[in-house]
């Protein structure tokens, strides 16, 4: 028996990079998976969002691997879509045990220069969207009396960084949250972690070095520059550490920051 048999995991930003990563490995573990994203590409940023066939084809792979996938399309921003998404969660699944926040967007921008809408997107999407969601799915599992949040912050998390101050300011409000529902809701049994990666190669990537008039690789050093010899980490290394922390094998781990850095803080 897989080791997440049973369990269901409700997965924002799942259509493509590091959520569709997560999804894949852990419905391989066993997992039911919710996969819940926009599926439309957004004014802001003016790159390319996972789409509805990229959903679809999620769903496709993990069926004929034999797992079970329930798709919604949906804003993280729009308590009304979230609502929806869990509800149908619950009418197929019964239950959710892992919630990751994986939602979200980066651009770049000088913080004097930033007009207030693209903080606000930003803001929305990757920090007021982690709480909605988790707003509806906490008192699932406070019910079931257990279950796992992992938030995905960024090395931006944990440091500041050039031309991502809005970036930084929403993925330093993750570890805010995580640290205090670790608190809040531990007597339930509940664990809530964030981890931290360095660039990772997905396509917002491509989408920023569009943005910027320069390559995916020189978008990756700018924004990170590893210890180690690499432009960035692969949504499958994202994937393993969520893999960790999702299991029992991390059960008494909570309110705590998992650095996926390539030794960028060592520098």
């Amino acid at each position: 028996m897989s080791e997440l048999t049973a369990k269901t995991a409700f997965i924002t930003g799942a259509a493509h990079g590091q959520g569709r990563a997560v999804a894949l490995a852990l419905a391989q573990k066993g997992a039911g998976i919710i996969a819940f994203d926009v599926a439309r590409n957004l004014d802001y940023p003016a790159y390319t969002f996972g789409s509805s066939d990229e959903l679809v084809s999620l769903k496709q792979e993990i069926e004929q691997a034999g797992g079970q996938c329930l798709t919604v399309t949906g804003d993280v921003r729009t308590d009304a879509d979230i609502v929806r998404a869990v509800d149908l969660a619950l009418q197929t699944f019964g239950r959710i045990d892992i919630l990751f926040n994986n939602a979200g967007i980066c651009a770049y921008g000088l913080a004097h220069e930033l007009p207030e809408e693209e903080w606000d997107a930003m803001l929305d999407i990757n920090l007021k969207g982690a709480w909605l969601t988790a707003k509806r799915i906490i008192p699932v599992m406070i019910a079931q009396r257990s279950g796992v949040i992992i938030n995905n912050s960024s090395i931006a998390g944990l440091r500041g960084m050039n031309r991502l101050s809005h970036y930084a300011a929403s993925k330093w409000g993750l570890v805010g949250l995580t640290k205090s529902w670790a608190i809040e809701l531990a007597p339930y049994s509940i664990r809530v972690n964030s981890i931290h990666p360095t660039g990772v190669n997905t396509p917002m990537n491509d989408g920023l070095a569009a943005l910027e008039g320069t390559t995916t690789q020189e978008i990756a050093e700018r924004s990170a520059g590893n210890l180690l010899p690499v432009p960035w980490v692969e949504p499958e290394d994202v994937s393993g550490m969520v893999l960790y922390l999702a299991s029992d094998q991390a059960r008494y781990i909570t309110g705590s920051q998992f650095v996926l850095d390539a030794g960028l803080l060592t520098r």
